[in-house]
């Protein structure tokens, strides 16, 4: 089922989010649903706070786009459950990044260039695995949505007053957008 992604604006979106156990009720179903809208939307990654749950879930598919973007030597298709950020190190490379959760606008991000990450599989299964590249930038990305932080927190002062009435819009629901938001 293709699920609604919350528009900028929304509380849940700025919430540290809570770790969850195997028992979590329905959460296959939970990941099911999240691949179709992320996959509907057109997004390379997603987060449970863009879709209202604040859990610490999130999903990767680098796979789709690597043959158009560089830097996607090894594509990976992933969920992360409870991950952990262990280490960010090498050289900070800025980059254009986007949001679901905030349409139509795009900035230029600094991220490091290399993470170490623990997190568990939809098993349940523990992994600590270092991702470098496009895939380590995407992954930062979705973490920042579970610890409650938006890719426009990261923008030059500049081009964060450029965006601001653009914000505005979004929170107040004043956009167009090709998939279900909730405002």
């Amino acid at each position: 089922m293709i699920l609604p992604i919350y528009a900028y604006g929304q509380r849940v979106l700025k919430k540290v989010a809570e770790s969850i156990s195997k028992d979590y009720k329905d959460l296959y179903i939970l990941i099911d649903n999240m691949w179709e809208t992320m996959y509907s939307a057109k997004g390379i990654g997603l987060a449970a706070p863009q879709i209202g749950k604040s859990i610490r879930l999130f999903l990767v598919d680098t796979e789709q786009i690597s043959d158009e973007e560089e830097g996607v030597s090894a594509p990976i298709k992933k969920v992360f459950i409870n991950a952990k950020m262990i280490e960010e190190t090498g050289e900070e490379i800025s980059y254009e990044e986007g949001c679901l959760s905030i349409p139509d606008i795009r900035g230029e991000v600094s991220r490091q260039e290399l993470i170490k990450i623990e997190f568990q599989d939809e098993n349940f299964d523990t992994h600590i695995e270092v991702f470098t590249g496009f895939n380590a930038r995407v992954i930062q990305h979705e973490y920042d949505h579970i610890e409650g932080k938006l890719f426009t927190e990261k923008l030059q002062p500049l081009k964060k007053r450029l965006i601001r009435r653009k914000l505005e819009n979004i929170k107040k629901g004043n956009i167009r957008s090709d998939y279900r938001m909730k405002f």
